[in-house]
């Protein structure tokens, strides 16, 4: 969603291309770095961790892919919206783009020599590996907060997709800060192979039965399950916002910037709400897909305090015609 207001406007390659070059040339490897691994689940049947050996590059390199187009898109409107912070800010996409590049390669060479990459302290070589990623993914984390923080900063945007943009970012760095709970001692419990210093997954080791492809534990808790939603929150939150405008079309109310605004409010809200509720859902070693009453109950209070909101939103707000 490009920074103008109004309509939703068409976007172009070329105009992609430009937002910011490190971090689209990161999502073009990417892209390939995915077909590679696709590749990779067809041909190589080797496992690892319970998963096709490929199916972990696979994975980052969609994730890494789709993180780096909405971040050259972000450091792009920065960019537009208030050129004093543009430098610094394209300089910490730059960081992101050449980090998450090196990431990504030690997961690759890990996965070609047969072994894993996060966690392992096994040998002196894996151990040196899985340092330079701890340190590359802070250094990253501390650049996306950065651009997050700017984004606070800039002026002229529609209040909707303001908030949108801002609450999706914040959120997204939340998201990327809760992986350091698979590091915390403990979580990697006593049947952990030797050399191992984190998990993924909390009340079993690491390698049991998981969702197909994501490999989400179907029998414990699952700390990949909140970084994961907590980081995508940048790409759900302006989506549901182009629906909104999209719908804007046919539905009045909708045609109102507050009611819109509101309803993001009202979304940003209920997406922080169950973020909470799956992360505490994998520290209780509880499967995603297994909840409680407890899970359950708390879960119903978050859509139900979401159905509300939008309720007094509409009825709250005028309708602009």
């Amino acid at each position: 969603m490009p920074a103008t207001t109004g309509s939703v406007p068409s976007l172009t390659l070329r105009r992609a291309l430009g937002w910011h070059r490190p971090l689209m040339v990161l999502a073009v490897a990417m892209a390939a770095l995915s077909v590679v691994g696709l590749v990779g689940l067809v041909a190589d049947d080797r496992v690892l961790t319970g998963l096709p050996i490929w199916a972990k590059p696979t994975k980052f390199a969609l994730s890494t892919l789709i993180y780096a187009v909405t971040w050259a898109w972000l450091v792009a409107l920065v960019r537009e919206h208030r050129p004093e912070a543009a430098r610094w800010t394209h300089r910490a996409g730059t960081v992101a783009a050449v980090l998450l590049g090196v990431e990504l390669v030690i997961i690759v060479l890990q996965v070609v020599r047969g072994t894993t990459s996060h966690f392992n302290r096994t040998t002196p070589l894996n151990s040196t590996l899985f340092t330079i990623m701890a340190v590359s993914i802070v250094a990253v984390w501390l650049a996306s907060l950065y651009a997050a923080a700017q984004l606070y900063r800039v002026r002229g945007l529609e209040s909707a997709r303001g908030r949108a943009v801002r609450a999706g970012a914040v959120l997204a760095v939340v998201g990327m800060g809760l992986g350091v709970l698979m590091t915390l001692p403990g979580i990697a419990g006593p049947t952990a192979a030797a050399g191992i210093t984190g998990a993924h997954t909390v009340g079993l080791a690491d390698g049991g039965a998981g969702l197909p492809l994501l490999g989400w534990s179907t029998e414990a808790g699952d700390l990949r399950i909140p970084h994961f939603v907590g980081m995508h929150a940048l790409q759900v939150l302006p989506l549901v916002l182009v629906g909104l405008e999209l719908l804007a079309a046919r539905v009045a109310v909708l045609r109102s910037v507050d009611v819109r605004a509101g309803v993001i409010g009202v979304a940003a809200a209920t997406y922080a709400g169950l973020l909470a509720v799956v992360t505490w859902q994998a520290l209780r070693g509880q499967s995603l897909i297994a909840p409680d009453a407890a899970t359950l109950a708390v879960t119903g209070a978050v859509l139900v305090g979401a159905a509300v909101g939008v309720v007094v939103v509409l009825r709250r707000r005028p309708v602009a015609v």
